[in-house]
């Protein structure tokens, strides 16, 4: 159920977006990947664990840096860190614990990500985006 949400959220983000003009700014995406890439960190405030929120804060930080890229160079960048995102949110529960992430959230998360990284890349295919920064 969580991944239905996941997808359906996604294709209604992306949709909103894109029919209120919201994604002229190629800055909407980025913003999207920074706020996803902050949940997790979120999670480890709220499980308490000062260990788990640097780690998560490092992490983070790494799609932080992409996202940014992105911006300044290519979306397509973008479309690889959430793509990248969902991979990781089908890790993340066998790499370590945090003990504030809901149960439902990996799966959640990971269908939210990857539908938001193929929606990203159809509107960049169909140049429904501007791809790049110049």
């Amino acid at each position: 159920m969580s991944m239905a949400i996941g997808i359906v959220l996604a294709l209604i983000v992306g949709g909103s977006a894109r029919f209120f003009g919201l994604d002229r700014d190629r800055a909407l995406y980025p913003v999207v990947m920074i706020v996803i890439a902050s949940y997790y960190a979120l999670f480890a405030v709220m499980g308490g664990s000062i260990a788990v929120l640097i780690i998560e804060s490092v992490v983070g930080a790494a799609f932080l840096v992409v996202a940014l890229a992105g911006f300044k160079s290519t979306l397509w960048l973008v479309v690889s860190a959430l793509a990248a995102h969902g991979i990781f949110d089908l890790a993340h529960p066998h790499l370590y614990e945090n003990p504030g992430v809901p149960v439902w959230w990996p799966s959640f998360c990971l269908a939210y990500d990857v539908v938001a990284a193929a929606y990203l890349a159809w509107l960049l295919a169909s140049n429904k985006v501007r791809t790049s920064a110049a």
